[in-house]
C-alpha cells in the first residue's frame, strides 16, 4: 500500500492525488495551486479532507489515500487505498442520480441530497479499490 507522501500533487493527466493514511497525527497542506484553484488537505489515520477553493470535495474516515481524483460534470472518478473500510462523502451535482462503480463494476445508484453530498462505503485492505461515480 502507499499513501501520497507529498499530501497533495498534481498528475500528469489533470487529475490530483492526496492524502497519507499513515500518519499518526493530522497533517495539513493549505495552498496547494492547480488549474487555477486552490486546494488544502488535512490527513492522517482517522480521516482524509480534501478542499477546493474553500468549499468540501471528499472526505473519507478513516484516511485514505486517493490518486487520480478527477471530477467532471458527468460525475467523479479516482483510486482509493487504506488499511481499513472506509466511508467516503463526496461533494457533487445537488439532488442528483448517480451510478456507484467499484472496479469497474457497478454496486448501485444513488442521489445527492440538497447540498450535493454522496456517502459510499468502500471494503479496502489488500488492493486499491478504482471508484467511478456516474451521473
Amino acid at each position: 500500500m502507499s499513501a501520497v507522501k507529498e499530501l497533495l500533487r498534481a498528475e500528469s493527466d489533470g487529475s490530483i492525488s492526496f492524502g497519507d493514511y499513515t500518519l499518526d497525527k493530522k497533517t495539513k497542506l493549505p495552498g496547494f495551486e492547480h488549474k487555477g484553484d486552490e486546494y488544502y488537505v488535512k490527513t492522517y489515520a482517522e480521516s482524509t479532507h480534501l478542499e477546493k477553493n474553500g468549499m468540501f470535495v471528499y472526505d473519507s474516515v478513516p484516511g485514505t489515500a486517493v490518486t487520480g481524483f478527477m471530477v467532471t460534470e458527468s460525475g467523479a472518478e479516482f483510486t482509493v487505498e487504506g488499511e481499513k473500510d472506509a466511508q467516503i462523502t463526496l461533494e457533487l451535482a445537488a439532488g442528483e442520480n448517480y451510478t456507484i462503480y467499484f472496479d469497474e463494476k457497478p454496486v448501485g445508484q444513488m442521489i445527492t441530497n440538497a447540498s450535493g453530498k454522496l456517502a459510499i462505503s468502500v471494503e479496502l485492505g489488500e488492493a486499491p479499490v478504482f471508484v467511478q461515480v456516474r451521473r
